[in-house]
């Protein structure tokens, strides 16, 4: 199974609650008023694979920027999100270099991964406050998009859904009582 067949099912596993995911649910057809001129550089990606990286860094297991989330990051932008979506997302790019500096005084990239875990934490709790005053036709919150696409790429990735997770390639009998213990990784199939 490829990646783009694993975050179809995905999408329809949770609804279509993912940002984009209409791409997947509408078979994955392109929309070419979507992205036509939208480009990313080497240094954009770089920028998204160390805010991915501070999400999920690397403990026992790879972190984002082994999944190539940055990367992941881009072509979902590109392919499945509407033009308020993509706005919102690269005005968050330059925002968060913004409060980088404001912070900080410098940006992102050049800041401590404890800088940058307390700039991201700051900016998590105003997605959060911020989705709960938007009104219905708001953009979502750049970082409530930057971390969706962090967590979707990195679980769907080969890194993520192996390392991270208890994966089961091709899933045996059926065992509804599974010993849980508190601590042990989650299973994909």
């Amino acid at each position: 199974m490829n990646r783009r067949d694993a975050l179809q099912r995905v999408a329809l596993l949770v609804g279509g609650t993912v940002i984009g995911a209409e791409f997947f649910l509408s078979g994955c057809k392109a929309n070419d008023k979507y992205g036509a001129s939208l480009e990313f550089t080497e240094k954009d990606i770089a920028f998204l694979d160390e805010i991915a990286e501070t999400i999920i860094p690397q403990t026992d297991t790879p972190g984002a920027k082994a999944a190539k989330v940055g990367e992941f990051m881009t072509v979902m932008v590109k392919d499945t999100y509407n033009e308020k979506q993509q706005q919102a997302f690269l005005e968050g790019m330059t925002k968060l270099n913004d409060a980088s500096k404001a912070l900080f005084n410098k940006g992102f990239m050049d800041i401590t991964p404890e800088q940058r875990k307390e700039l991201l934490t700051g900016v998590d709790t105003e997605a959060k406050k911020y989705k709960e005053e938007k009104k219905k036709d708001d953009p979502p919150h750049y970082f409530a998009l930057m971390k969706q696409l962090t967590l979707l790429g990195y679980f769907t990735s080969e890194v993520g859904a192996t390392q991270a997770l208890n994966y089961v390639a091709i899933p045996g009998r059926f065992d509804p009582c599974i010993p849980y213990n508190e601590g042990d990784k989650a299973y994909a199939l």
